[in-house]
Formats: structure tokens, sequence, C-alpha cells
């Protein structure tokens, strides 16, 4: 990522003024300061509806601080009928991402002009408390990289450092951070109960250069990974999306030996496998901001049973059992399992669905169904 101040990132900070004396807004209008607008509730020029290419971009640079009032917590849209479900729950605290990335399926969906954070991160952690009322014994894997990057703007938010300390008291459980980010070092102080993930979408440099704009590059992401295994912090990397490109194989595998050059499979509980899949009208807006100077622009997709464009099953295939086997090659106990996929691709590349996986069943192994009401995400990646 440029080494650029906070304060020339963004053009406008809101701040709604039910929310102005708490920590966040408190941290963000010292920082920010001539930047710093207040206002009463929704602001006065945000947009409702799709956007243009040129509004989402806009987006990005304009901040509104408020509370939410609906759920954070919820299942993560890999339950949805026909896909393979690994047990993922998501806690959203902000929607839209301060990245770039041309494939981000944000695009297809957001329909405000500025980039929320919600402040009432309280009432996040009261919801996960009610669900730990049936829960806290069971192997829940709660996720807070859905609908924002998870550590871009932590050294704002600290959201970490109360997140770390909350999940201290549920050691059963699994909190994931989930970010394109380097941004670290707020919480290696942090103590923590060994159940905490800091995990890397991550994709072999050519692709994050034409791609991943905004981003920290391949080596930065490696060192960030490094410095909280050092702190006994687990680390995870999601090889996904694998984007088509000539040199795809050379690339990948790059990657994938970088990876087992800094890592074992004892510092990673499980790595993850995604290839290119977007919603049919995403296509549009794509091109609208990228061109067709984009490799997600040029792919070749097809729609899927889930309605999502994605490459033909045999490239499918041929990309991930690439990939694994180049794992598995370094050591046999790498864990991998595919993102977002039919059980047809599980069998067709693995032989068998994750269920019957020795190594990735108690993933996939269904959880009890808890006593309160977790919604179904409104979203579909």
């Amino acid at each position: 990522m440029a080494d650029i101040s906070w304060s020339d990132r963004f053009a406008k900070v809101l701040i709604d003024r039910k929310v102005a004396q708490t920590d966040v807004a408190l941290r963000f209008a010292d920082i920010f300061k001539d930047k710093v607008e207040f206002c009463e509730g929704d602001p006065k020029d945000i947009q409702r509806g799709v956007l243009s290419g040129e509004q989402f971009t806009q987006s990005k640079k304009q901040i509104h601080l408020t509370e939410f009032a609906g759920s954070f917590f919820k299942k993560c849209p890999g339950f949805h009928k026909g896909l393979a479900c690994c047990n993922y729950y998501v806690l959203n605290l902000g929607f839209q991402c301060d990245m770039d990335c041309s494939y981000c399926y944000l695009q297809s969906f957001i329909n405000s002009n500025y980039l929320t954070i919600y402040t009432n991160i309280d009432k996040a952690l009261d919801e996960l408390r009610s669900f730990s009322d049936s829960m806290k014994d069971s192997p829940v894997r709660v996720g807070t990289g859905e609908v924002i990057d998870s550590l871009s703007l932590d050294p704002l938010t600290l959201y970490s450092r109360k997140l770390i300390e909350f999940f201290n008291d549920y050691p059963k459980w699994k909190l994931e951070f989930k970010t394109k980010s380097a941004l670290v070092d707020q919480f290696l102080d942090c103590e923590h109960a060994g159940n905490v993930i800091v995990s890397w979408s991550i994709n072999p440099q050519y692709i994050i250069e034409r791609e991943e704009h905004g981003t920290a590059s391949f080596t930065e992401r490696i060192q960030a990974a490094l410095k909280c295994k050092d702190k006994g912090y687990l680390v995870s990397f999601h090889i996904d999306p694998m984007i088509w490109h000539p040199e795809w194989k050379n690339n990948y595998a790059v990657l994938v030996d970088e990876i087992c050059k800094n890592f074992t499979p004892s510092d990673i509980p499980v790595l993850s496998v995604g290839a290119l899949r977007f919603q049919p009208q995403q296509k549009n807006i794509m091109r609208e901001r990228f061109a067709m100077d984009s490799l997600v622009t040029q792919a070749e997709t097809f729609v899927g049973k889930d309605g999502k464009l994605r490459y033909d099953f045999e490239l499918r295939k041929e990309m991930f059992d690439f990939v694994m086997t180049r794992f598995k090659s370094h050591d046999p106990a790498w864990k991998i399992f595919m993102c977002m996929e039919t059980p047809e691709t599980w069998n067709g590349t693995l032989g068998s669905s994750p269920h019957r996986q020795s190594d990735l069943k108690e993933f996939f192994k269904p959880l009890k169904k808890p006593d309160s009401d977790i919604r179904y995400p409104i979203s579909d990646i």
C-alpha cells in the first residue's frame, strides 16, 4: 500500500451527532480535523439505490460514522443451498471498503455513497453474548471481513483489540480477521487465547498490481503474517479469487512456495482456494470502472447453479488441483478447502465431499442449532 497519511486518504468524514462522543468518533475527529462534518442521522447528500461507477469510487473516499440499528451477527453467504458450507459466521462492523479490487462483489449491491463505520460495537458484542448462551462450547468461527476489510481501518477504530479481549472468554470459538492490508501492529501486544486467526486474501503480485488496487503487496502481506505468527496468533491465507492469466501456473506456484517457505501447517489451521465469481449485474459496473483492461472484465464466464458468473468447471478444477497439489508436495499435512463451491466441484476435484475428507470434515460438520435467532445474509458473495 502507498504510504499516505490518514488525513490524505479521505475527502470527508461525516459524524452522526448522536455518536460524536464515542471513542471512535473522537479519534476520527482528532485525526481528520478540518475534514470532519456533523450530521443528524443520514447525511443530506446521501444517495440511495444503485450507484454509478463514479459514485461507487467516490463512496470509498467519504466516511460516515453512525450507529447500526440492525443485526451485526449473521450466517456467512456460504449458507446457500447447493454450496458446501464450512460453518462460518460473520460480524459486520461497517459497510464498504477503502481498497479497490476490480472483482469486488460490493460493486453489485452497495447502495450508499459513503463508507460506513458503525460505532456501537458494544451492541455487536451483546449479540455474540446472546448467541453464546447455547453455543459457547461449540466450535464457532466468526469473521469480520465480509462487507468491510477487517483491518484496513483498524488503526483508527481499534475494534480488533475489543474483539480479541471478548474472545478470551470463548476459547472454543475462533475469531478471524480477513484483510488485504498489512496493518497489524495495533493489536500485536494484546493478550489472546490462541483462538485468533489473522488471515489474508492473497494473490500473486502480478494480480495484485493489476486487480487489487490500493492493497498491500504480496511481500507486505507475508511480512505482516510473520509478525502475527511471532506473537502467537494463528494465520491463514485465502487464495481467492484465483484469476486465470497466461502465466497463472508459474505465478500461483511462486505464491504457494513462498507461503510454504515461511509457514508450516501447524501455523495455519486451514487454507482456502476459490475462483473468480460475481453476480451478472456486476459486469456492467466493472466495465464502467475498469474498462476491458482488467483480467476480470476479459474473463470468459458462465452462469453457475447459484446464479453467479464463474469459470467453467474444468478450468476451476484444473486451477484448484494445481494449487492443492503444489501445497501437498511441500507437506501432505496442509489442510485446504474450496470456498463457495458446489458438491460437484468437490467430487470432481478431490473425489468426495468435504464431509468425507478426514482432514476437513470437522470444519464442515453441521453445528447444533443455536437458541437465538441468527439471520441469514442479505448479501450473496
